[in-house]
């Protein structure tokens, strides 16, 4: 097999074998009929399609663009589109050949943080999987019994909790369709973040000495790991695609609540418990998992990106906050993000 350039990373992955596995070892879903389960499927559709307009009536973007239906899915069928997403965003393509045993071996590992993270997502807009429906870019996937778990979990009323949910993801589909450009800018640095620099170990250990030794300041927690451990460019692109994830979830928690007053009834029961829910204390096999895989980073993205949101958009309203999407140069800095108004003052 002759090839153009380095093997990319998706490529050295068994993903067959990672969803086959994944799907093998994840947990069973809440006990529950089959009258509840189809029920909650269609009400979950349903709920994502009447969440649209509210989120492009707060938001400003998409208007007129066609409305895609949800995929609405179970935890294994979330794993399979999981693998396929994966081996898409990382150059995967289609396999060539047979798998290797490092490719098998990865393929397990990555069965299994797949079949961890099935039991925890409630809904994903996927940017980098075609809709089964229209063939574009980007799908919208809810995670049926995951939502019911959490709806139990909560003691909140299903019917709300489902367009709560609905409203956060929905928005994540509306910023990609306003702003195709940022599912570039994602696989640009996900590319840069994930390219073979053909760094040997020696030299990986001398920089991360030096690094130690420089007395320079860094930042805390999977920060300050990334940037010990990789190049300065691939730390530059690691930290674009965090205060990207940073704005997008925000942005999403924002749409959130200034929708969910006037569609979900019970919004300020369901935003406390959630909450409450998101800051529990852990047992430690699940706060290490948690760190290992990003998830506490992903839960300090909501409250940094939603607190940054909140500011911007009470100072200058939605209508000029939305230069936010303009493009790379307008996406806000790390130091910009606990400080909005230096992000107003560079950009507007």
């Amino acid at each position: 097999m002759s090839t153009d350039g380095p093997t990319p990373p998706g490529a050295r992955i068994d993903w067959s074998l990672a969803a086959s596995v994944g799907r093998r070892v994840a947990r069973p879903g809440p006990i529950t009929t089959s009258y509840t389960l189809d029920a909650a499927r269609a009400e979950l559709a349903a709920s994502a399609a009447a969440a649209e307009a509210p989120v492009r009536a707060v938001t400003g973007l998409a208007d007129g663009l066609p409305v895609p239906a949800a995929t609405v899915l179970d935890r294994g069928e979330w794993i399979g589109a999981a693998a396929q997403s994966m081996s898409a965003m990382l150059g995967g393509g289609e396999p060539v050949g047979k798998p290797g045993i490092a490719g098998r071996i990865s393929g397990i590992q990555a069965g299994g943080l797949l079949a961890f993270m099935s039991g925890a997502i409630l809904g994903q807009y996927d940017p980098f999987t075609a809709d089964p429906q229209t063939g574009a870019d980007g799908v919208l996937m809810l995670v049926t019994p995951n939502i019911i778990a959490v709806e139990r979990s909560l003691k909140v009323v299903p019917s709300d909790f489902r367009l709560w949910v609905c409203l956060h993801e929905v928005t994540h589909r509306v910023q990609f369709s306003a702003n195709p450009w940022l599912r570039g800018y994602m696989l640009d640095n996900i590319a840069q973040l994930s390219e073979d620099t053909g760094e040997s170990g020696a030299e990986l250990v001398n920089r991360i000495s030096s690094a130690l030794r420089s007395g320079k300041p860094r930042e805390k927690g999977v920060m300050g790991a990334m940037q010990l451990l990789q190049t300065p460019e691939q730390y530059e692109a690691f930290t674009r695609l965090m205060m990207l994830g940073t704005l997008l979830e925000g942005h999403a928690d924002h749409v959130m609540d200034a929708v969910g007053p006037a569609q979900v009834p019970t919004v300020e029961t369901i935003r406390a418990a959630f909450d409450a829910r998101r800051t529990r204390p852990q047992n430690p096999v699940q706060r290490i998992i948690r760190s290992l895989i990003g998830m506490d980073a992903k839960l300090a993205q909501y409250i940094r990106g939603k607190a940054f949101t909140d500011e911007v958009v009470a100072t200058v309203g939605m209508t000029r906050f939305n230069a936010i999407w303009s493009g790379p140069d307008t996406m806000p800095r790390p130091e910009e993000i606990d400080e909005p108004r230096r992000w107003i003052d560079r950009v507007l």
